[in-house]
């Protein structure tokens, strides 16, 4: 195993607390957001951190797999990430739902895409059998 970088960040307080990254690029405060999932100004949650950070890694995936699927123009792609906070009676658990929007494909080739970039993203690995992940292709009507 060859580690490409490392990065850290730190919380205090918790889901009422402060969190900062080691550079300093992160300096939040969290708070736990209200039932239409909105936190306070200037705050964020670590489910928020999480949908970031699991779009950006997932349309880094489809970037790497798409040469080896014969895509050399993924066009004016996004994918976005809805992470729920969710509660039952054993306790609290996420869930995980990823709309890709590739305009440069047709159905079936982004179908591929979408399974294939799920194969080998970093977070998609990390939640695997964790917790359930939706995946969508988004079409233009």
């Amino acid at each position: 195993m060859k580690t490409i970088f490392k990065t850290r960040a730190t919380n205090k307080g918790g889901r009422s607390g402060h969190v900062t990254s080691e550079d300093g690029t992160l300096d939040f405060d969290i708070e736990m957001p209200d039932s239409n999932g909105v936190s306070g100004a200037d705050k964020t949650n670590p489910e928020e951190l999480f949908a970031a950070a699991y779009a950006t890694c997932f349309a880094g995936a489809i970037q790497a797999i798409a040469p080896s699927h014969g895509v050399t123009d993924l066009g004016d792609f996004s994918v976005t990430a809805t992470i729920s906070f969710n509660k039952e009676e054993e306790g609290f658990f996420l869930g995980a739902e990823l709309d890709a929007y590739l305009p440069t494909v047709d159905k079936d080739k982004g179908e591929d895409l979408v399974n294939a970039a799920h194969e080998i993203c970093p977070y998609s690995k990390a939640t695997r059998d964790n917790i359930t992940v939706k995946l969508n292709l988004l079409l233009d009507e």
